[in-house]
C-alpha cells in the first residue's frame, strides 16, 4: 500500500430476524451464533478495530462481554450496509469491512483475503467468492458471481451464472460470499443511491453499486461459509461447528 490505512471492521447485528427469530444470540455448538463471528474477526491482526453495531441492548451486553466495542444504531436502518454507513460516522477509518453477523463459520483468513483488494487504489468496494459446490449452482439461496479478468465482479445473480448452453460442464460456477470492504468515500455515497430495478428483482444489495457504476473487486478464498437464516442452516453449521472445534 502507498500510505497506512486505518481499517474498520463492522459486525451488523440485530434482534429482531424475521425468519430466525433471535438468531443472533441462538446457541450453536456451546455459544451464541454471534460469538463465533465476533472471536473470528478478533483474530484478524489486519483490523485497526472492530465494533459491533445494533439496535439491540442485549445484543451490546453480550458483544461488550467478549471484550468487543458496541456501536448503538437506529432500529429504522434497512440494512447492514446502512448499519455501517452510521458507524462511519462517528468512527476514523479508511477502510470499512461489512462483517455479516450471521455468518458464525468465519475466518479471520476470508477477513485477511478481503483487506488484501485494498492494497490496489482502484478497489473501491471489494467481495469474495469461492468455488461453488454442485449442490448449491442451482440453488438460488447461493449467490453466484462472474468476473472479468482483472477481479471486477461482471454481475451477481441467483441464478445459475454464465449459462452453460452447449452442456460442456467446463463452466467454472463461483459463489459470493456476503462480506464486503468500502472505502470511506463509497460508503458515504450508499444511502444516497437510488435502489435499482436489479437489485430488486434478484434481492440483492450489492447490484445497486453496479447499475450506479461503481465496480465491485472480487477476490478469491477457499474458505466456503453458510449464512444463517434457517433452522436448517442452523443445524447445518453446528454439525460442522462441533466436528472442527
Amino acid at each position: 500500500m502507498d500510505q497506512v490505512q486505518r481499517i474498520v471492521g463492522v459486525i451488523p447485528a440485530r434482534l429482531a430476524s424475521t425468519r430466525l427469530p433471535r438468531k443472533m444470540l441462538r446457541e450453536i455448538a456451546g455459544q451464541p451464533l454471534l460469538g463465533w463471528v465476533v472471536q473470528a474477526a478478533q483474530r484478524c491482526q489486519a483490523l485497526d478495530e472492530l465494533i459491533v453495531a445494533t439496535d439491540a441492548s442485549e445484543i451490546a451486553d453480550y458483544c461488550r462481554s467478549l471484550g468487543c466495542r458496541v456501536e448503538m444504531t437506529s432500529t429504522e436502518l434497512a440494512s447492514g450496509t446502512d448499519r455501517v454507513c452510521a458507524v462511519a460516522q462517528r468512527v476514523a477509518g479508511d477502510v470499512f469491512l461489512n462483517i455479516q453477523g450471521d455468518e458464525p463459520l468465519l475466518r479471520s483468513e476470508q477477513l485477511e483475503t478481503l483487506i488484501g483488494l485494498f492494497a490496489r487504489p482502484e478497489v473501491q468496494v471489494g467481495t469474495l467468492m469461492t468455488h461453488c459446490a454442485a449442490q448449491d449452482v442451482g440453488n438460488s439461496n447461493a449467490v453466484k458471481v462472474v468476473c472479468a479478468r482483472d477481479g471486477r465482479a461482471l454481475y451477481f445473480s441467483r441464478a445459475a451464472v454464465p449459462f452453460d448452453r452447449d452442456k460442456s460442464g467446463t463452466v467454472a460456477y463461483w459463489k459470493h460470499l456476503g462480506f464486503y470492504g468500502f472505502r470511506r468515500a463509497v460508503l458515504e455515497q450508499f444511502p444516497s443511491l437510488p435502489p435499482s430495478k436489479l437489485e430488486a428483482a434478484e434481492r440483492l444489495e450489492q447490484l445497486r453499486f453496479l447499475d450506479a457504476g461503481i465496480p465491485i473487486y472480487v477476490a478469491e478464498t477457499e474458505h466456503d461459509s453458510i449464512g444463517v437464516d434457517t433452522e436448517a442452516d442452523l443445524a447445518a453449521v453446528a454439525a460442522i461447528l462441533n466436528a472442527r472445534y
